[in-house]
């Protein structure tokens, strides 16, 4: 639910952060910090992939520090130049297609839980009652 936060008319960081976020998909996404055990999943851009690469080829943490601090990260959601740092985002990147309010992105959480309640909850119980009938 982060990343649909984070693309809310409310959320405090740049509008060109949302709008990449609308444009991209789960693909657009980088696994960082494998090999250190502590993965991670960031927006794919030129830091991400040299952070990955740089891993990959035997680095350790003091070989990326640089480019994964927070500042760094900071820069992008107050500036907006997605190529300043990473940025993090999951792979839900890809189910969003709007900046809608907070408001309006509760209300249709709601109403799409409710509906999938309504039509396809009773079908489900349905079908284990039988299941548990069967093999009675």
């Amino acid at each position: 639910m982060g990343s649909r936060f984070m693309c809310t008319v409310e959320s405090p960081i740049h509008q060109n952060v949302k709008e990449a976020i609308v444009r991209g998909d789960e693909r657009g996404t980088e696994l960082i910090f494998r090999t250190l055990r502590n993965t991670g999943r960031v927006a794919s851009n030129s830091v991400s992939r040299e952070v990955v690469q740089t891993l990959n080829a035997g680095g350790q943490f003091n070989d990326i520090k640089h480019l994964v601090s927070g500042v760094r990260g900071a820069r992008v959601y107050e500036t907006g130049d997605l190529e300043a740092g990473i940025w993090w985002v999951g792979t839900a990147m890809g189910l969003i297609d709007d900046i809608p309010t907070v408001d309006a992105m509760i209300s249709r959480i709601v109403r799409e839980a409710e509906e999938l309640i309504r039509t396809r909850l009773p079908g489900m119980i349905l079908s284990h009652a039988a299941v548990a009938a069967a093999g009675s």
